[in-house]
């Protein structure tokens, strides 16, 4: 990444515990997914819930030293980065991801997990809501713009490369997502013994090439018991860089929550196969006790990012343009 680049902007990063307690901050994303948990009759249920799968699934794979299962907790926080574009103190909030922390019950030690996980961002939803469909109004056939994810992923590499992100944490972001059920993957002979199984997709997607501009690569791997591989996107060297209880504290959070959110794929009856390719659709799953709205989800991202182009997009768009053209990543 080069930093040497002119410019006013900085970032604030704060942080929430992610704890039966949480309650959304005004400049939470509504349609974040761990936002969508904590609302309505059944908040707190919903958020011990999904912390004791947490906690469960972590001590299921880090089972080692660990007679009882219960040797471990996770700690979960919520990150909240925003830019400060002029240097004059009004802020704008850019995303928001998770922190886990690993807390060995039997020594009382208290270590940082990995930073990222889930992935929220403002500019995503503008960039995919707003500037996706009004590229394509009209047109005959779906097509991306060039520079499409230019400004987002610029401000990601950014944001990383910066004195505040180095501040904060130790080791590079990975972020956790589900796969593409437009995609067919296929299983490799590759096989790690946390992340598990390793597979590969029949083609790149849109997600691959926004997350590319981010400066992340891609792998997919299906942790052992899991019902269905991971799309880990990463900096560096997945395998290397992280110790195995860093990366049990990513699957046993984000499998946590593609199960609540992605029951269809991630709480399936039966396990992917040779051969695999996700669906939504898919009636042979279980459900958890935990609500979540995804309706509610879909239809909010385009009232976000129409928020993004009034209030960030728009107001600073000489700068942004300024910035996008001088800084490489």
């Amino acid at each position: 990444m080069n930093n040497n680049v002119s410019t006013d902007f900085s970032f604030t990063i704060d942080s929430v515990q992610f704890n039966e307690d949480y309650r959304p901050s005004d400049n939470t994303r509504i349609t974040t997914n761990f936002a969508n948990l904590a609302r309505g009759e059944r908040r707190k249920e919903n958020l011990r819930d999904a912390l004791s799968m947490i906690n469960n699934r972590f001590n299921a794979l880090a089972s080692w030293d660990n007679e009882r299962g219960d040797r471990y907790a996770v700690e979960l926080e919520i990150v909240s980065v925003d830019i400060d574009v002029e240097g004059n103190g009004n802020t704008f909030p850019t995303i928001e991801i998770l922190q886990t922390n690993i807390i060995d019950k039997q020594t009382g030690k208290r270590t940082q997990g990995i930073v990222g996980n889930n992935f929220s961002s403002y500019v995503r939803d503008y960039d995919f809501s707003v500037c996706l469909s009004n590229h394509n109004r009209g047109q005959s056939s779906f097509s991306v713009p060039n520079d499409f994810g230019d400004l987002h992923g610029k401000l990601f590499q950014y944001f990383v490369n910066s004195e505040a992100y180095k501040a904060h944490f130790s080791k590079l972001p990975v972020i956790c997502l589900s796969v593409s059920d437009n995609k067919t993957y296929r299983r490799t002979e590759n096989q790690h013994p946390v992340l598990g199984v390793e597979y590969q997709p029949n083609e790149s997607s849109l997600t691959e090439q926004y997350f590319k501009k981010m400066g992340l690569n891609v792998r997919y791997f299906m942790p052992p018991n899991s019902a269905a591989p991971f799309a880990f996107y990463f900096f560096g060297d997945l395998l290397n860089d992280y110790t195995n209880l860093e990366l049990i504290s990513t699957i046993a959070t984000m499998e946590t929550f593609q199960k609540i959110y992605r029951p269809e794929i991630y709480n399936a009856n039966a396990q992917a196969g040779l051969s695999y390719k996700p669906n939504l659709k898919n009636s042979d799953h279980s459900v958890t006790r935990i609500v979540y709205d995804r309706d509610e989800r879909s239809h909010l991202a385009v009232e976000q990012g129409k928020f993004v182009e009034e209030n960030f997009i728009k107001p600073y768009q000489h700068k942004l343009q300024q910035f996008t053209a001088s800084y490489a990543s």
